[in-house]
């Protein structure tokens, strides 16, 4: 587990104890009334310049705030002040399951929404099983890249999120994957749209709205 920090009751960045050395985290407290959820995001590659500052990361971020959710993103480890090194998905997966932990710990009773975007939705969908999240939500999985097929079903509603212009998750692979599965995850697809959103995050918030919020949870007392 993590160390014993609390989860503060403000926008914070600070370290957190994992296995690999510190884990380096940013966590919103809700503005919105307080839903029964939390919400975790998972950056991109880290090898090719992904960290929890991304775009669609902090796109995703806002749209659980808005929702009322506590959030909360991490870099992996070798990425800002995270430490250890680049592990295929393998230690990061470790990391994201010692944060959902310590999350639920310090907020029980609120489902997880869990989140990733590219390489990041590759390590919450690894992980969506173990984790028995309440909601998972992919953007541009890079089914091709990596063993998504192999993994087991999360046991939840689960959302994909796929740019029609994508030049390193394919469309036409997603659209594949997604129809393999049993069940299907529901897929939107938005056109003329690259696989980091650029010009396009206004829409990808407005349409993460549309589909998620008939099935936000209850606003805590």
């Amino acid at each position: 587990m993590p160390d014993q920090t609390p989860f503060p009751r403000s926008s914070e960045r600070f370290l957190l104890q994992g296995a690999a050395g510190g884990i380096e985290v940013a966590t919103t407290w809700p503005e919105a009334p307080l839903r029964a959820g939390i919400g975790i995001v998972c950056h991109p590659h880290p090898l090719y310049g992904g960290t929890m500052d991304n775009k669609v990361v902090t796109t995703l971020e806002r749209v659980y705030s808005e929702f009322g959710f506590p959030t909360l993103r991490f870099n992996f480890r070798g990425v800002g002040r995270s430490g250890g090194a680049h592990d295929h998905g393998q230690g990061e997966g470790d990391d994201l399951a010692e944060l959902v932990a310590w999350m639920r710990r310090e907020i029980p009773g609120h489902g997880l929404w869990l989140a990733g975007f590219s390489f990041g939705s590759f390590v919450s969908a690894r992980m969506a099983a173990s984790l028995r999240p309440a909601r998972l939500i992919s953007v541009a999985p890079p089914v091709d890249k990596w063993p998504f097929h192999e993994f087991a079903e999360p046991g939840c509603p689960w959302l994909v999120v796929q740019g029609d212009d994508d030049d390193v998750a394919p469309a036409d692979a997603t659209a594949r994957f997604v129809a393999s599965r049993h069940p299907a995850p529901t897929l939107i697809r938005m056109p003329g749209t690259g696989h980091f959103f650029h010009g396009k995050l206004g829409e990808l918030r407005r349409l993460l709205h549309e589909a998620l919020e008939p099935s936000l949870p209850a606003v805590t007392a």
